[in-house]
C-alpha cells in the first residue's frame, strides 16, 4: 500500500516514514528541504533497510502537486507534515505561515478528493486550544482564538479538512493534535535537525550542551506554575510516529465512526522547562548553562493532554519517559557532532 508523506525528511516525518516502512507500507516522500536535508534518507535506509522514494517538490506550486498525483495514481493515503512550525517566527512572519501552511493543505486535498477513496492524516497541534481553561486538555475543549499565526494555521487547517469531509464521503481524515515532540530514534540514525538557531527547547538544550550555543534562554520564570516556567506535555517522537501509523490503519480498516476524527497525542503529563533541563542534566551528567529572560510572545502558560480518547478509541499509548526521550536526543546530538 503506497502512502505519501509530505515533509517526510523532517523531524516527525522521518520517524513516521521509518514506522510505516517497518510495517510494510510503501512510502513516497515529498519535501522541499527548506528545513531538512536529503541526508535523512540515509538514516531512514540504515534503520529500515529500504530507501523510500523521494521527490523534492514545493507544495506551494499547485501544478507540481497535480503532476505528482498524476504520476502516483495508486496512492491510497497521505500523511501531511509539511508546514512551517515555529511559534515565535510565525508572530514575526505571519504571511509566510499562512501561505505555506494553508495553501499547501488546500492543494493536497483537491487532489485527494478527486480520487475514488483516500485516507488523510493531518499533523495538527495542541496550539489550537490556546490557553485552555481546564487541564488536562480533552478533545472537546473549546478551540480558542490562537495565540500565534502558527496556531491559527492549525485551527484553519482543521476547519478546512472538516468542511471538506462533510461534502466528500470518499475522504476519510484524522487530525492528530500533538503536544511537544522530542527525542530521536534509538539508533541515533535520525533525529531533530533544525537549520539555523533552534526554535524548540530540546535541540537548543542539546546544542548548548555540545558547545554550539553559549547558553540557553528560559523565557520567563514568573508564570503561575510551581517553578514559574511554562509547562508542556513532551512526547517521544517514536511514540508520536507510531500514533500516525495506528491512525492511518484505523482509516484503512474502516474502523472510524465518522469520516473526520480528532485525537490528542501526548503523554498526559506536564513537565516544566526547568524539569526538562533537570532531566537532561540527569541523563547526560552535564551541567547546562542557562539564563532566565523575559517571556516570549505567543507562549501559553501550560498545556498537557488528556489522552483517554487516543488510548481507548485509537488504541495507542505513549510508552517512553521524559528521561528516555532526553537521552535519545543527547545521543543523536553527539552522533551528528562526531
Amino acid at each position: 500500500m503506497k502512502i505519501l508523506v509530505t515533509g517526510g525528511l523532517g523531524f516527525i516525518g522521518s520517524h513516521t516514514v521509518v514506522a510505516l516502512q517497518n510495517r510494510g507500507f510503501e512510502v513516497v516522500i515529498i519535501d522541499d528541504c527548506s528545513n531538512s536535508s536529503e541526508n535523512v534518507l540515509d538514516g531512514i535506509t540504515a534503520i529500515t533497510g529500504k530507501r523510500p522514494v523521494f521527490e523534492k517538490i514545493d507544495l506551494k506550486q499547485q501544478e507540481s502537486v497535480r503532476d505528482f498525483f498524476e504520476r502516483h495514481a495508486d496512492l491510497q493515503g497521505a500523511i501531511h507534515f509539511a508546514a512551517s512550525k515555529a511559534v515565535g517566527e510565525s508572530v514575526e512572519k505571519p504571511l509566510l505561515y499562512y501561505e505555506n501552511n494553508i495553501n499547501t493543505l488546500v492543494y493536497l486535498l483537491k487532489e485527494l478528493t478527486a480520487k475514488e477513496s483516500a485516507n488523510f492524516i493531518f499533523s495538527s497541534s495542541c496550539t489550537v486550544y490556546g490557553q485552555a481553561d481546564e487541564l488536562p486538555i480533552t478533545e472537546s475543549a473549546p478551540v480558542k482564538t490562537a495565540e500565534s499565526p502558527y496556531g491559527n494555521t492549525k485551527q484553519i487547517g482543521e476547519e478546512i479538512i472538516s468542511d471538506t469531509c462533510k461534502v466528500n464521503s470518499n475522504l476519510n481524515a484524522i487530525s492528530l493534535r500533538y503536544f511537544n515532540p522530542i527525542g530521536a530514534h534509538p539508533s541515533a540514525e535520525i533525529g531533530e535537525l533544525p537549520i539555523g538557531v533552534p526554535q524548540n527547547l530540546v535541540p537548543f538544550i542539546t546544542q548548548t550542551a555540545a558547545g554550539i550555543r553559549e547558553k540557553l534562554s528560559v523565557f520567563g520564570d514568573d508564570y503561575p506554575t510551581e517553578d514559574g516556567t511554562c509547562i508542556r506535555d513532551y512526547i517521544h517522537v517514536v511514540d508520536l510516529a507510531n500514533a500516525h501509523v495506528v491512525a492511518l490503519q484505523r482509516l484503512i480498516d474502516g474502523k472510524n465512526t465518522e469520516n473526520y476524527e480528532v485525537y490528542n497525542v501526548g503523554t498526559g503529563k506536564g513537565s516544566s522547562v526547568l524539569e526538562v533541563i533537570a532531566s537532561f542534566e540527569r541523563v547526560s551528567n552535564k551541567k547546562l548553562k542557562y539564563d532566565i529572560v523575559g517571556r516570549r510572545a505567543g507562549d501559553v502558560i501550560q498545556a498537557y493532554a488528556d489522552t483517554t480518547k487516543a488510548n481507548e478509541v485509537l488504541g495507542w499509548k505513549a510508552e517512553s519517559s521524559l528521561d528516555e526521550a532526553m537521552r535519545s536526543a543527547w545521543e543523536w546530538e553527539q552522533k551528528i557532532r562526531e
